[in-house]
């Protein structure tokens, strides 16, 4: 017997399935399962279900002032499964948010900041002196399965007079731990981008690509996407959103688009500030603003499902498949208006507005309050 079978499962490609569930593991997918379970939940024919929801940049450590939030009202409330906590906290705080996030209902990872303490100030990476290889190493060896990454924030008001340096210390302490990934931070210059793109390699992440910065990727006279940042995307660095309060333009993500080049995952940089007063307010805003966009929904859900499952190798996550944690995401896409807001105040209207109905996290089945 299961513990849980979902049945008439629609996937975004219109396909029916039947999902079975136990120990909070996907045992068997199907186009018709014919089993008994303890709890039998048939969806409705306007409901489409996902694996779970990853927003791989959010800000979710309770102790800071900063930037903070709660993982479960960024997370499981919004039909996200996952979360992974973009450096707020470093390797003197790391162990106090793994405490507090160990209550949450939602599945919290972290990216540790190669600033000891995080962002507690916006110049985490002025005094290198923060930067202490020997305590992230520790962090890394203590809480292996929570710790996913590392994070340097590369832009003028966190660096001081450092220059590429902090980036060239970050590259040094992923080299020195197994290679494990690192997101950048970019924003206004110093330092430059394509001195910031030319120190990364494949499979680093760089968040907040789609920034209307003069320091971003579009070249403003041109109205084109930069050659170096071509040349890095075609490289394999993985192009990461991260929305944020200023960190995502429509016209940039369009041009980009019209171009040919498409964010690789999707994340929504979200916090208290802007989740409250906008202008990110939950991941299924971000997700709509990427249809805007002129994304596909299909090419929406695999860049908040499998694709950062794969960047930070959240190998039990990111796909409806037996042996995967039974963590998915069920929602509706309905039609009506809404007007969305970029970072920068740009608006644009979609006909398509997607709700999250009830999150599964580990086969427990959580109705949203969004």
């Amino acid at each position: 017997m299961f513990d849980l079978l979902i049945k008439n499962g629609k996937l975004i490609s219109g396909e029916i399935i039947d999902v079975a569930i136990k120990d909070g593991k996907i045992k068997k997918v199907a186009k018709k399962i014919d089993s008994e379970a303890v709890t039998l939940l048939d969806l409705k024919e306007e409901q489409y279900i996902s694996a779970g929801w990853i927003d791989d940049h959010v800000h979710c450590y309770e102790g800071m002032d900063l930037y903070y939030d709660f993982p479960d009202e960024v997370g499981v409330k919004s039909g996200v499964t996952s979360v992974i906590d973009a450096g707020t906290t470093g390797a003197e705080n790391i162990y106090d948010f793994y405490r507090l996030a160990s209550n949450a209902q939602t599945n919290v990872y972290a990216l540790l900041n190669i600033s000891k303490w995080g962002i507690v100030e916006q110049d985490e990476l002025a005094d290198l002196s923060k930067v202490k290889a020997d305590l992230i190493k520790k962090a890394l060896k203590d809480l292996p399965e929570f710790i996913v990454g590392i994070k340097a924030r590369m832009s003028n008001t966190v660096i001081g007079d450092n220059g590429i340096k902090p980036l060239e210390m970050a590259k040094r302490i992923q080299r020195d731990n197994h290679n494990l990934p690192l997101m950048v931070h970019v924003g206004s210059a110093p330092p430059k981008l394509d001195e910031i793109l030319s120190k990364l390699t494949k499979g680093d992440i760089m968040t907040h690509c789609f920034n209307g910065k003069s320091n971003g990727i579009l070249d403003q006279e041109t109205e084109t996407i930069k050659d170096f940042a071509w040349d890095a995307y075609k490289e394999g660095i993985v192009f990461d959103i991260g929305h944020g309060t200023a960190s995502f333009n429509f016209h940039v993500a369009e041009t980009a688009l019209n171009e040919g080049m498409k964010a690789t995952s999707i994340s929504s940089d979200i916090y208290y500030t802007n989740r409250t007063k906008g202008p990110v307010y939950d991941f299924a805003t971000t997700m709509e603003k990427m249809r805007a966009v002129g994304y596909s929904w299909e090419e929406i859900i695999d860049k908040v499902t499998s694709a950062p499952a794969n960047h930070f190798h959240l190998t039990n996550k990111g796909y409806i498949a037996e042996g995967y944690d039974a963590d998915l995401t069920i929602f509706n896409l309905t039609s009506g208006k809404k007007e969305l807001i970029d970072s920068q105040g740009q608006s644009r209207e979609v006909t398509e507005i997607i709700k999250p109905v009830q999150t599964i996290i580990g086969g427990m089945i959580h109705d949203n309050t969004l």
